[in-house]
């Protein structure tokens, strides 16, 4: 079965490929204005708030944990539980990402600078 397109149809079908492609980057550039911190919790105790402007490396609970803020994303370079499944998550980076060490009880989410118009329940 052979299609044939005229002139027309190849010059929509690029410029319907080039909006596609022209939305997918304003959404990943825009997508990641805002979210300019991430907070810590152990046991569900906040430890601290940090940004993501700012490349930092932090000791979480002892040093159990170490958490690298780099280039905007934040990533566990390393712990000490057996899994070792929060170093091998990928950094994160945009609202509502997180990284989550069950056995040290460890979490560290990113939040926007921006308030939300969803509340606790609904976010």
């Amino acid at each position: 079965m052979k299609i044939n397109l005229e002139k027309k149809d190849k010059r929509l079908i690029v410029v319907i490929v080039c909006i596609a492609f022209l939305a997918l980057l304003a959404h990943l550039v825009i997508g990641t204005d805002g979210a300019g911190k991430v907070t810590v919790k152990v046991n569900g105790e906040l430890k601290g708030t940090y940004s993501l402007a700012e490349d930092q490396e932090i000791e979480i609970n002892g040093g159990t944990n170490i958490l690298q803020i780099k280039n905007g994303r934040a990533d566990m370079t390393e712990a000490d539980c057996p899994d070792q499944l929060c170093v091998n998550q990928r950094a994160v980076s945009r609202q509502g990402e997180s990284i989550i060490c069950l056995p040290n009880k460890v979490i560290v989410e990113v939040e926007s600078s921006e308030s939300s118009e969803l509340d606790a329940v609904t976010n």
